[in-house]
């Protein structure tokens, strides 16, 4: 199975948070990719681009995804189908993004965890709890700002419990 992470607005594919997380996943035997959206900061055009990418995947894949990569992979997840959705303080309910309701059409199979700093300057926590409350999936809410790089090492743990969620179904 296949990891697909997507970064944040201002970071790039394989950031600090992004590399040790993949490292996390190939150690459990999963391959990885980071798509590379420093093209544009928009991030419905970042959403269409993975959409494209995940077109051609034939194989059961999550979607990873930090800030608007949260948003990038939850929007892009309502056309391409993961197995698995693993958010980290998504930028959802921004007012200037194009999608404002989430889950309309997401195959309700797909299991969701988001995980969001209390102290997050940049998206609200309770944006997450709303989306949370409204899907009805896995919220953690955790120490830590947005980046979430004080509390790293809880992030991986709760990273590799959800990759765990999928390690009976590898192919």
């Amino acid at each position: 199975m296949k990891v697909y992470f997507s970064h944040g607005k201002e970071s790039g594919p394989w950031g600090s948070k992004i590399k040790k997380l993949a490292d996390k996943a190939l150690t459990l035997g999963f391959s990885v990719d980071s798509i590379d959206y420093t093209d544009t900061f928009d991030p419905d055009k970042r959403a269409a681009k993975l959409v494209t990418l995940l077109k051609n995947e034939t194989q059961p894949f999550l979607l990873v995804g930090s800030s608007m990569g949260g948003y990038v992979s939850l929007v892009a997840a309502e056309q391409a189908t993961p197995k698995g959705l693993f958010l980290l303080a998504p930028a959802l309910y921004i007012p200037d993004y194009q999608v404002q309701h989430y889950c309309k059409t997401l195959d309700s199979s797909i299991r969701i965890e988001v995980v969001h700093g209390w102290e997050d300057e940049v998206i609200p926590f309770n944006h997450s709890v709303r989306f949370a409350q409204q899907r009805d999936c896995f919220l953690h809410l955790i120490s830590g700002d947005h980046r979430l790089n004080t509390s790293i090492n809880e992030v991986e743990q709760l990273f590799i419990q959800f990759l765990a969620s999928f390690s009976l179904n590898k192919e």
